[in-house]
């Protein structure tokens, strides 16, 4: 039984140089109220890094809560989009912010996730078919 529906420590978008890089060079695009900022690399994983901002939610107990259910709905929605990856044997840095004012409900952040994730398959569709890679 393979697990699918993990996120894992190479999964995750740590590296310092790695986020600096990904906010100078990467693109982005808004889908309420998830901004996307995403950038193609050459190594094969696809790595995610969630973030929330201090100055609309002061307690940390607030942010790491959204940001809990942020990765829970990219970890369930993620398929698509990390089999499209494995088959081009290519990887991709994608940063997901938070940029509400109020704390949201699951069902809220789930759907805009997706909206996101599939967004970001449309795109890499049309970079593969105008000869990009």
């Amino acid at each position: 039984m393979t697990k699918t529906f993990t996120l894992g420590k190479t999964e995750r978008l740590k590296s310092r140089k790695a986020i600096e890089e990904l906010f100078e060079k990467g693109k982005s695009f808004n889908i309420s109220p998830i901004r996307v900022i995403y950038q193609r690399t050459a190594m094969k994983e696809l790595q995610v890094g969630v973030g929330v901002s201090s100055k609309n939610f002061k307690k940390a107990v607030d942010r790491n809560r959204i940001k809990r259910r942020i990765r829970e709905a990219y970890r369930l929605q993620k398929i698509p989009l990390q089999q499209l990856m494995q088959s081009r044997g290519k990887g991709m840095r994608i940063f997901l912010t938070y940029t509400g004012k109020e704390m949201p409900a699951y069902a809220v952040l789930s759907a805009a996730v997706g909206k996101c994730l599939n967004k970001l398959l449309k795109q890499l569709n049309e970079m593969s078919q105008d000869g990009g890679s």
